[in-house]
């Protein structure tokens, strides 16, 4: 029974993963289709529930959703078939991607070039969301900008860190006391040990990779390294793992900011979730090998913190002084957000009236007409093309 529920789980997130176009919030509402609606796998409570806890999490939260959903339906295993159901498809399409790219020398493609201007549109539609969700007063936008300003004058990913460590702390004393108090309770069959463990093996490679990548000078476990550490600190969904990733492979020469632009474009037409952007870029680094380290490097975090926190966080975040510090956070990651979307992706992406044009033209499709990210990804190419041909 266990291997049929198994091939159920994989059955249905490989669906979710081939048709689950949009973004987190996109994905949330598949997955409440799929999973509640028509499988009543579980409640629309327990729905709730879960997504709440995954909010508090760092990492990919609509590819949290599913992991959980997969542990509650087939334990520990039922988790990793549901990850790899969902996450393959856009993961194969971004490695393809990237061998393609290489091979056949396609940075300076019309359509690569255009699949950097889609990236301003997309980012600054985010950037626009999440500021409203995240900081949507005085003392949120406050914080926001004082983080955008100090990683616009020192961008490094060390100091990105120190910007969320600082907000952390501002948001203990300035927000604990408007926290919601009313949270509802969570129950899940994971024990306190096993969350124990598990946060503990997090730590240990948090701890143990960048001395291994020290000590071994090997370009594999540099790229485990940078990928683990990403993918265990970034707060927000998954556009604000553009500014850490960004900061990790473009000044150390590991790929051009254009690469970089073109795979954080590509990213925008694939299904699933996107920090899969991880098996782009470790492709481009160091081949077929690289791409699939930086995927398991970038959503192992993710696992380790769903067996960790779940037994955990369901009581801590009734808890006032921790809600504040994570609204502290959260409009931090708005101020990070918006620093790169000037440094690299305006500066890299907007050379001429023509690419403005372009961009402020597919912004407007995303923010007017609530044109879906994969559509915007098609007709920014389609138009580049228009225009290179007729005014470049």
């Amino acid at each position: 029974m266990k291997r049929n529920s198994l091939l159920e789980i994989f059955g249905t997130s490989l669906k979710l993963g081939l048709t689950s176009f949009g973004g987190p919030v996109a994905h949330l509402g598949f997955f409440k289709n799929e999973y509640i609606d028509k499988r009543k796998w579980l409640d629309d409570k327990t729905y709730a529930d879960i997504i709440a806890l995954c909010q508090f999490l760092p990492g990919p939260a609509s590819s949290q959703v599913g992991i959980a959903i997969g542990m509650l339906r087939g334990g520990l295993l039922g988790g990793v078939v549901s990850w790899f159901g969902f996450t393959m498809p856009s993961v194969l399409v971004l490695i393809l991607f990237a061998l393609a790219f290489q091979s056949f020398s396609l940075g300076d493609a019309t359509w690569i070039a255009s699949l950097k201007i889609v990236a301003v549109a997309v980012v600054l539609h985010a950037v626009l969301g999440m500021g409203k969700n995240l900081a949507p007063d005085k003392p949120r936008i406050a914080i926001s900008v004082m983080a955008m300003l100090v990683m616009l004058l020192f961008p490094s990913a060390i100091i990105q860190i120190a910007i969320i460590i600082g907000a952390a702390i501002i948001g203990y004393f300035l927000f604990s006391k408007h926290a919601v108090s009313n949270v509802t309770s969570f129950s899940m069959s994971i024990s306190k040990k096993q969350g124990i463990i598990s946060l503990a093996i997090l730590v240990i490679l948090l701890i143990g990779l960048p001395i291994l990548a020290q000590v071994m000078n090997n370009q594999y476990v540099s790229i485990a390294d940078t990928f683990f550490r990403v993918g265990s600190i970034v707060f927000g969904g998954g556009h604000v793992v553009l500014p850490l990733l960004e900061q990790e492979v473009v000044p150390n020469g590991l790929v051009t900011s254009s690469e970089f632009l073109a795979g954080y474009g590509m990213a925008q037409a694939v299904p699933g979730p996107l920090f899969t952007f991880a098996s782009y870029l470790g492709t481009m680094i160091s081949g077929l090998v690289g791409g699939i380290i930086a995927t398991v490097a970038m959503f192992l975090p993710s696992f380790l913190l769903i067996i960790g926190a779940l037994p955990f966080l369901s009581e801590l975040r009734k808890h006032k002084r921790f809600q504040g510090i994570l609204t502290g956070v959260n409009a931090s990651v708005v101020g990070i957000l918006l620093a790169a979307f000037y440094d690299p992706v305006f500066t890299s992406s907007i050379t001429n009236a023509a690419s403005f044009s372009l961009a402020a033209i597919l912004f407007a499709l995303m923010y007017f007409w609530k044109t879906p990210a994969w559509m915007i990804v098609i007709i920014g190419v389609v138009l580049g093309e228009i225009m290179h041909y007729f005014f470049i």
